[in-house]
């Protein structure tokens, strides 16, 4: 790639050889004098605006920024993060944040180091590049004069940097990890992304040539709930509420970014890989710039407005079926009541994103639900009243028992998918109070968003595409005079190219792949030390400890047993349980089921010294039946079975149990199940992602 000076501004678009000397007078919308800085490797350059030679209106900028923060709900008190990377997008972000922050209070304080309270940049260096470091100090110092604090998050690639064709997406899962962590480490619950107009068209076409339907053309949200996704142990738990994520400036073009930088005389950078064919919205970019006509731009964003309102209607739609046939149950399952839904009368994209939404609860996927995933799933909905079992998206779904098929169980899938076990472990930190005020904030600010965004609901008449083909949006949208003809046949040909790319590109990866063959992962335990805190695939916490004495809820079980229940009598440790070792965690699997009755049928008697139980993985365990361990076992083996029996089977394979070195089963806390009356074991369903999947809107 040839290291060069690129102004991708949309009046200056010559490249300068960085080593040859200035010959050319610099446009008057940039000051090119040899005073900017040039950064190491030539891989990213400086642009300096000019305020003497140009004059720009910032005030239908700030207003319409201002209102569009006003419809997210927020207010300048509010704590913000702002996502930034120095360029002219970002920039501008920063420059309408600050202003508006700042304007008619006096934000600066000497307590914050003379920055404006509550706004923090973020600033990730990917570490890709030799010269990244010193690209983000330098960001960092710009920012900084615009008053804003800014924190450098440094990436960590411990698999090694990305393949190339996976890199733009793996460098941006990472930003997005980085970004929660630094928002939760500040307690801050907003970060605001400068992605604007320019950007949604371009989605709009690598999209399309992926075969997108009319939810997934209509874009980037202009708000939504973010939910992290961490991989990594020993992190610290916060109290879980995502972070609102905002995009203020949809509604500005990339011509409007490098004004808003100039009025507010900031520089920015430019990364010449932008231009890099090898991308595909680098393409899409540099043919949409060529198709620059103003009839052509405003059709387009018309198109993709039309697509937004259908995406708006269609989420109120499945979030209203939601509330009116779903039940979720302590113990992590749904239960879907068809006769209230009547799917036979819903329209098919928004039963299809009603069951997109209740599966990604259930089983905490946050990707989408697609092809033949989806149609199975609507299939099966459809089939009133339901008597089979489906397998689909990390959920198992079958009739309710007694429902006749009238009610749908969505349970996670465990071992019967062999599902890797996902497990996090946190400090023991008190996970209810830490973000309390943070989640308040965040609370109160959906609040206010949604007050405003239920007077925009659009009405059913007004809403186009929703029983059209995917394949058939854009003949649709030609057909209601949305999109002219020509319009028409250039996106169709925009979208074609990227299509023929696509299919090429998928296929030499399929090739590839097929070589190396399918890893297969085992399900398996993990360890989880006493105190410390066990996030369970997503949907369980989970902690323990080990006392010395019985305590008063064991005792209340025993005290009609013959039994020593004195002080000295409780002061014991089952030699079966986890002292001096450290259990594991795994779900619940059948033959603790048969364990626990097992267990449970022997008589509380004395008559025998000792019995012999079968553990769960086959061993031959000798108890003493004087012993308070085996009462304790027994007695809250048979409550256990009694509970489990009113949760389905498919349900209880997602329970977490605890299990010692040897595989014997020590409790399953879902249920009050416990091996030793010293083991207090504490779980809670508290699922990472909502419901619905967070707040979100498109308008």
């Amino acid at each position: 790639m040839a290291r060069g000076l690129i102004l991708s501004s949309p009046t200056l678009t010559a490249t300068t050889c960085l080593l040859a000397p200035f010959s050319k007078t610099p446009p008057k919308r940039f000051n090119l004098s040899l005073g900017f800085r040039l950064l190491s490797s030539a891989c990213c350059f400086s642009v300096s605006s000019s305020p003497s030679q140009c004059s720009i209106d910032m005030s239908k900028y700030t207003e319409a920024f201002s209102r569009r923060m006003a419809m997210a709900g927020l207010k300048p008190h509010h704590r913000i993060a702002l996502g930034v990377s120095g360029g002219p997008d970002s920039m501008a972000l920063c420059v309408l944040t600050a202003g508006w922050k700042t304007a008619g209070a006096n934000t600066f304080t000497t307590e914050n180091g003379g920055f404006i309270d509550g706004l923090l940049a973020i600033i990730v260096d990917h570490g890709l590049r030799a010269e990244s470091k010193e690209e983000a100090n330098l960001v960092s110092h710009r920012v900084a004069k615009m008053g804003i604090r800014c924190e450098i998050a440094c990436c960590d690639w411990p698999s090694g940097r990305p393949k190339r064709g996976q890199l733009q997406e793996a460098a941006r899962e990472m930003r997005y990890q980085i970004f929660h962590e630094v928002c939760a480490q500040h307690r801050i619950g907003v970060l605001l992304i400068a992605h604007h107009a320019d950007d949604q068209a371009e989605l709009f076409i690598l999209r399309l040539s992926r075969n997108s339907g009319v939810l997934g053309l209509a874009g980037m949200p202009f708000t939504s709930q973010i939910f992290p996704i961490y991989t990594h142990s020993n992190r610290e738990f916060q109290a879980n509420q995502g972070i609102l994520l905002v995009r203020p400036l949809l509604e500005f073009s990339k011509e409007d970014m490098y004004k808003i930088c100039q009025g507010g005389n900031e520089d920015w950078v430019e990364d010449p890989t932008n231009q890099s064919p090898l991308y595909a919205r680098n393409r899409i970019r540099m043919v949409l710039n060529n198709l620059s006509s103003t009839a052509f731009k405003s059709e387009l964003q018309a198109m993709i407005s039309a697509c937004r309102i259908t995406r708006t209607y269609v989420d109120q739609i499945g979030y209203s079926l939601i509330r009116e046939a779903v039940v979720i149950m302590d113990h992590g399952y749904a239960v879907i009541d068809l006769q209230i839904l009547c799917p036979l009368k819903i329209e098919d994209i928004c039963l299809m994103k009603f069951l997109s939404l209740v599966l990604q609860f259930v089983s905490q996927r946050q990707r989408q639900i697609r092809g033949s995933a989806l149609k199975l799933l609507m299939d099966y909905i459809r089939s009133f009243p339901c008597k089979n079992s489906i397998t689909a998206a990390g959920c198992y779904l079958c009739p309710d028992p007694g429902s006749k098929g009238s009610r749908v169980l969505v349970c996670c899938c465990s071992d019967d998918c062999a599902l890797p076990l996902k497990m996090e472990f946190f400090e023991p930190h008190s996970y209810k109070q830490r973000g309390h005020c943070v989640a308040d904030e965040l609370k109160k600010i959906i609040e206010d968003k949604n007050s405003y965004a239920n007077h925009l609901v659009p009405d059913a008449s007004d809403v186009h595409f929703l029983d059209v083909n995917p394949e058939l949006v854009l003949t649709e949208a030609k057909r209601l005079n949305i999109i002219s003809e020509s319009t028409y046949n250039s996106i169709l040909m925009l979208q074609k190219q990227e299509t023929t790319r696509f299919r090429s590109k998928t296929e030499a990866i399929s090739d590839s792949g097929s070589k190396r063959g399918v890893e297969i992962v085992t399900p398996i335990g993990k360890s989880l030390l006493p105190g410390k805190f066990c996030y369970f695939m997503d949907r369980f916490i989970l902690t323990w400890k080990l006392n010395n004495k019985i305590d008063k809820d064991a005792l209340s079980d025993l005290v009609d047993h013959d039994m020593d229940l004195s002080e000295e009598g409780r002061s014991f440790c089952c030699t079966s349980c986890v002292h001096n070792k450290v259990p594991e965690v795994r779900h619940m699997i059948e033959s603790d089921w048969l364990y626990l009755a097992e267990l449970s049928k022997y008589p509380l008697s004395k008559i025998l010294p000792q019995h012999e139980v079968i553990s769960v993985n086959g061993t031959k365990q000798i108890m003493d039946r004087a012993a308070p361990g085996l009462y304790c076992a027994s007695v809250s083996a048979k409550q256990a079975l009694r509970l489990l029996k009113s949760i389905p089977v498919a349900a209880r394979r997602s329970l977490p149990v605890l299990i010692n070195q040897q595989g014997q089963l020590l409790s399953i806390p879902s249920v009050n199940f416990k091996h030793c009356p010293c083991l207090m074991v504490h779980v809670e369903f508290k699922p990472k992602m909502p419901l619905g999947g967070g707040h979100t809107l498109f308008i």
